[in-house]
């Protein structure tokens, strides 16, 4: 039975353990999102990052913790039960079916939905935001470029209807200018009113457009503070800023 999560954020994690065999890959994480907000996770390769977010998709299960999202439990739920709950992932690497076109890639994130008007309505939202990927809607996903199969992977996500989108490396392997787009393009869902929690190697980008960030070291959320008292942080600065 699902328990009622305290007034307060629209995402509660608290003490959130996970393990792979002997190692364990994260130790007693705890962190919140609020509704609206973009929330991002910074550290190292091996951090524990992809980690967090995968488990929060329910990828992973916990060996201790728990989370709570939108006043309901989804600890160690199955994956298709958080997505219909409103907690989806867009993953790193994109994912997509390569094989397939991207308007059917698109239906794909729709899968959990039955509403055909609601469904079409968030398709002509992804292309609103990613107008290539209406034009070239009847093409192969994997005959796209690697910023295109990374809107296309994002576009997924959306036709899922999140309440909370998780972005686990949305940069990862793109030309800076397509950076800049990608980045543009997470303010915009945003300010459609979809929280996000964001995963992201380019630390500098990732706080400049964050409500607040978390600092993850080998398992262990180290800091936290606003995007701007991160980015200030002569700590942060040092360790994965280059500055």
């Amino acid at each position: 039975m699902s328990t009622p999560s305290p007034a307060g954020a629209f995402l509660e994690v608290t003490g959130l353990e996970v393990a792979y065999g002997k190692i364990t890959a994260l130790r007693g994480a705890s962190l919140t999102v609020d509704r609206n907000e973009i929330v991002t996770l910074i550290g190292a390769n091996g951090a524990g990052k992809s980690t967090t977010v995968r488990t929060l998709a329910g990828l992973h299960r916990p060996v201790a913790g728990r989370v709570v999202f939108d006043g309901k439990e989804t600890t160690g739920r199955p994956p298709e039960e958080i997505v219909r709950r409103g907690l989806c992932l867009a993953p790193e690497g994109r994912r997509i079916f390569p094989r397939m076109s991207i308007y059917e890639n698109l239906l794909m994130g729709a899968y959990t939905r039955r509403d055909n008007d609601g469904i079409k309505s968030d398709i002509d939202r992804v292309y609103g935001l990613f107008p290539v990927l209406k034009e070239r809607s009847k093409q192969l996903a994997g005959t796209l470029s690697g910023g295109e199969q990374q809107m296309l992977a994002i576009g997924r996500a959306l036709t899922a209807r999140p309440k909370l989108l998780m972005l686990d490396e949305p940069s990862l392997g793109l030309a800076p200018i397509l950076v800049e787009t990608i980045f543009n393009i997470i303010l915009e869902i945003n300010s459609q009113g979809t929280t996000v929690l964001l995963v992201e190697q380019n630390a500098y980008k990732a706080l400049e457009i964050a409500h607040r960030g978390y600092v993850l070291e080998t398992g262990v959320i180290v800091q936290t503070g606003t995007g701007k008292e991160l980015l200030a942080s002569e700590d942060v600065r040092k360790a994965y800023l280059g500055m």
